[in-house]
């Protein structure tokens, strides 16, 4: 990496180090080492910066609250055995959310723009040239389909009309949610930014509900529940006295909160991104997990935790049945129907943002076709490429245990790049000491990360009583998977960027060729070895 004598930075650039002579290394000269672009040219083109605090805040609750409050606590509990078991997962897995979270403030300060996990694995991993690039994009755009908030919205909505649920049906309704999303965010993008902000005071407003309901429960206020405080007196009665209960429990726990990087996917449109994320990401997270908490009090209130792990249903629905009767469990399916089109709308956003960033790198073929901002400033081909392998999963993929099968190998690579990012971290202080960052996470409070990622790693490995997991298939079989399609991303990467330019006597060349909104594109170009330089 060669030193600058007369750096200069704009106002939003990243310094990543000096030397002992003070020169100072900018993201320009660290981004050329992966034949990237230099820092502003990731800003042109698109939207510019329009989210503020409320909305970036707004995508972290939406993406964090979508149905798994409503029904998991059930299978938790189940797993575990005790509501006091219970509890403590789930301020567990807060903790370890929260310490993510100031593991990506301090990547995404140090580097404000779009991509997420896509930026940091570079900053950390320069070398082989594209390899990390390359193992991200083939897991987060084969990987990156919001199938399952689709079905979850129909499944809740025939629920609600009171209708016969049949798989096509739910087929149906699901393909016209993904298809109403991303025509919503193409064609009319700002009403899409309303629209996740308005999910998201629904979804808040519908957990206050229920808490505020669980405090009028335990004050005696409901007739309907005799004894408001049975679940309370001797709350880790029954717990699970083996390990992998709890770990299966942790990844639900975990599952819930997924979402509080995402407004780290999208800060080229972020306002003052430094001082944005540093507000929205913690302010985001903690309100989730302050009322995650209370209303899994509020379900205990209302019932014992043998009758929720036995309820045969989300144990929200549950809870308004047992305080409200029939009718409110029906009304509520149609509140849990709208949480899922939400949180559809806002991973939906995130991620074809995150599509337009890898497109942008050049790593996607046709790299110029799917940055495209056409035709009024959204990612329109990013949201067709996140399109593709959602509608792909909706139509082919078997209700039962073939689709649980595919969520959970959707899982277990994240839970990889999500090890290397803290890695990488621990690398970075390590190479890049004396590089500003206007967030520093304490470095233990990294480690129980990087401790907790390397639990989701073993965990799937770990013999389940029975020997049987959440499906027919071998409970080790989507850990496997997921490491597969990980392995065929590195054997990509050495025919596409190693063996083929060898073989065919030329080398790739990136060049930076414009759209017409100024979108900077990398266009990698086959270059004979003779005529190389000349």
């Amino acid at each position: 990496m060669a030193a600058i004598d007369s750096p200069t930075h704009s106002k939003s650039e990243a310094v990543f180090g000096s030397n002992e002579n003070g020169t100072r290394f900018s993201e320009t000269e660290f981004k050329e080492e992966v034949g990237g672009l230099q820092f502003d040219q990731y800003l042109t083109g698109g939207l510019g910066r329009h989210l503020g605090i409320f909305s970036t805040t707004s995508l972290i609750i939406g993406r964090i609250i979508g149905t798994g409050i409503f029904s998991t606590p059930s299978s938790i509990v189940n797993g575990v055995g005790s509501l006091g078991a219970s509890m403590l997962l789930w301020v567990l897995g807060l903790l370890l959310s929260v310490s993510g979270l100031c593991v990506w403030l301090e990547f995404a300060c140090m580097i404000p723009r779009s991509g997420g996990e896509k930026v940091y694995l570079e900053a950390a991993y320069r070398r082989p040239k594209m390899l990390i690039t390359t193992i991200f994009a083939v897991q987060a755009i084969a990987l990156g389909f919001t199938a399952s908030g689709c079905i979850v919205f129909a499944s809740n909505i025939l629920v609600a009309a009171n209708r016969t649920v049949t798989e096509w049906a739910e087929r149906g309704i699901a393909i016209g949610v993904i298809i109403s999303v991303t025509l919503i965010h193409t064609f009319v993008p700002k009403l899409g930014v309303h629209g996740m902000n308005f999910f998201t005071v629904l979804k808040l407003v519908l957990l206050l509900f229920i808490v505020i309901t669980g405090w009028v429960v335990l004050g005696g206020g409901v007739s309907r529940v005799p004894d408001p405080h049975a679940s309370f007196h001797d709350s880790f009665a029954g717990s699970a006295k083996s390990g992998n209960p709890y770990a299966t429990a942790l990844f639900k726990v975990l599952n819930s909160y997924a979402g509080w990087s995402n407004a780290m996917y999208v800060l080229n449109e972020v306002k003052d991104p430094v001082r944005t994320i540093k507000i929205a990401g913690p302010l985001g997270l903690s309100t989730c997990g302050i009322l995650y908490i209370l209303a899994n009090v509020a379900y205990f209130s209302a019932a014992t935790p043998a009758e929720i792990a036995k309820s045969g249903t989300t144990v929200a629905s549950f809870f308004m049945k047992k305080v409200f009767g029939t009718a409110a469990q029906r009304a509520l399916s149609v509140l849990v129907a709208l949480s899922a089109y939400g949180n559809v709308l806002t991973v939906t956003f995130a991620q074809s943002r995150v599509n337009q960033e890898l497109a942008k790198e050049g790593v996607i073929p046709y790299p110029r076709f799917w940055a495209s901002s056409w035709p009024f400033g959204s990612p329109s081909a990013g949201l067709i490429l996140h399109f593709i392998p959602s509608f792909i999963v909706i139509v082919a993929i078997p209700f039962g245990d073939a689709y649980n099968f595919i969520l959970d190998v959707e899982g277990y690579p994240g839970a990889v790049m999500n090890f290397l990012v803290v890695t990488g971290l621990f690398y970075l202080r390590w190479t890049e000491p004396k590089a500003p960052r206007p967030f520093k996470v304490w470095l233990p409070v990294a480690a129980f990360f990087m401790l907790g990622q390397a639990f989701q790693l073993i965990a799937p490995f770990l013999r389940p009583p029975g020997g049987k997991g959440d499906t027919s298939l071998p409970y080790w079989l989507y850990a496997i998977v997921g490491i597969s399609i990980l392995a065929a991303s590195v054997v990509y990467w050495a025919i596409w960027w190693v063996a083929a330019p060898k073989l065919g006597g030329y080398t790739l060349e990136p060049r930076n060729e414009p759209l017409k909104d100024g979108t900077n594109v990398i266009v990698y170009h086959r270059v004979p070895r003779k005529s190389r330089g000349a």
